[in-house]
C-alpha cells in the first residue's frame, strides 16, 4: 500500500483538513542506527521483558504505533520499535526498494541487537514483512500478529485510491516524514521508490505461503478496509498453517488508532498466549495443534475507539 498513500500525499496534503494529531512516542531509552545494504537503518527500544518488533506501514513512521507502545511496556515487553529505509528517521539507500530487503533490514537490526527471537507486529506494509519473515527465516521469530497485510497486488482494492480516508491521514504522514527524515524534502523520492516497488510487489503464492510454519500467525484486519479487499484476511488465514483471524468490525485499514482499546486487548492476548505457550511447551513450532482449534475467526465489538477520523 505505500504507493498508494503516497500517491495521495502528494496530490491532497496541500488542501486536506489534518486529523487530530495521535501522541508522540514516550521517550526511547537507546535508540541507534544499523548500516545495512546501503542504508542506515534507525532503531530504538523501551521497556523489559520478551521482545516485540513493531514494523509500521507504507509512507508512515514507527510514530504511529505511539497509541499501542505505553500498552506493550506495561503489559512487560521490551518493545523495539523500527523505522522502515526511506520512512521516518531511516535512510532509503541505493538500492530499489522492497519488501524482502526491508525484511533483510529487520534482521540487522536484531542483530545488531543480539535478538535471537523475537515477536514481530506489524501494520499494512509493515505486516507483510512480518510474514516473509515467517516465510524465510521462522527460526528467527516465535509469532507475527499481521495486521492490514495484502500479500499479492490483486487483492486490492479497485476503487482504494478513491477513499475518503486518504484525504485525511496523507498530510498526518507527510508532516511525520519531514519532521523526522534525515531528507526532510526528500519525499518525492521516496514516493518513486514506493511506486517502483508497488508495480511488482507484494505477489506471494499460496503455496508459499502454505510453508510458512513454526512462528504463531494471527492475521488481523478491520472489516471495512479501505485498501484491501474484504477477502484477503480470511484467505490468508486459511493459507498459512494454524494461523488465525481476527476481524475488527466498524474498523478499517487504521483500526490501531480508530479501535485502540480493541486492537490493543486483541494484540495483547495472543502475545500473552504465545508466552505462555513458550513457557509451558518450550519453544514455539514445537507443539503440534489441530488445524480445527488453530484456525479461527473472532471479532471484537467496539464502539470507542480512542483515535477516530473526523
Amino acid at each position: 500500500m505505500a504507493a498508494l498513500l503516497a500517491l495521495v500525499l502528494v496530490t491532497t496534503a496541500a488542501t486536506a483538513r489534518p486529523l487530530p494529531g495521535y501522541p508522540d512516542l514516550p521517550p526511547l531509552p537507546l535508540q541507534g542506527h544499523v548500516e545495512h545494504e546501503t542504508a542506515r537503518i534507525w532503531y530504538g527500544t523501551i521497556g523489559q521483558g520478551p521482545p516485540i518488533i513493531l514494523l509500521h506501514g507504507g509512507t508512515a513512521s514507527s510514530r504511529t504505533w505511539s497509541l499501542q507502545v505505553p500498552a506493550l511496556v506495561a503489559a512487560g515487553y521490551r518493545v523495539i520499535l523500527i523505522d522502515s529505509r526511506g520512512h521516518g528517521r531511516s535512510a532509503l539507500g541505493t538500492r530499489p526498494l522492497g519488501y524482502e530487503l526491508m525484511a533483510r533490514d529487520v534482521l540487522a537490526v536484531m542483530d545488531r541487537l543480539d535478538l535471537r527471537r523475537t515477536a514481530i507486529v506489524g501494520w499494512s506494509d509493515g505486516a507483510i514483512i512480518g510474514l516473509i519473515l515467517a516465510m524465510r527465516h521462522p527460526q528467527r521469530l516465535t509469532a507475527v500478529y499481521a495486521f492490514g497485510a495484502n500479500m499479492d497486488r490483486k487483492s486490492v482494492r479497485s476503487d482504494a485510491f478513491n477513499a475518503p480516508i486518504l484525504k485525511t491521514v496523507g498530510p498526518l504522514l507527510l508532516a511525520d516524514y519531514a519532521a523526522l527524515s534525515p531528507t526532510p524534502n526528500g519525499f518525492p523520492t521516496l514516493h518513486a521508490a514506493a511506486e517502483a516497488m508497488l508495480r511488482a510487489e507484494p505477489n506471494y503464492t499460496a503455496a508459499e505461503l502454505g510453508m510458512i510454519t513454526g512462528p504463531a500467525i494471527m492475521v488481523a484486519a478491520g472489516a471495512n478496509d479501505e485498501f484491501i479487499k474484504s477477502d484477503h484476511a480470511a484467505y490468508l488465514a486459511r493459507t498459512i498453517p494454524r494461523a488465525r483471524l481476527q476481524i475488527f468490525p466498524r474498523a478499517g485499514h487504521f483500526a490501531p488508532w480508530e479501535q485502540t482499546k480493541a486492537f490493543n486487548r486483541s494484540l495483547l492476548s495472543f502475545l500473552a498466549e504465545v508466552r505462555d505457550r513458550s513457557t509451558v511447551r518450550g519453544p514455539l513450532g514445537k507443539a503440534p495443534a489441530s488445524r480445527s482449534s488453530a484456525h479461527r475467526a473472532s471479532a471484537l465489538t467496539e464502539g470507542d475507539g480512542e483515535f477516530v477520523a473526523q
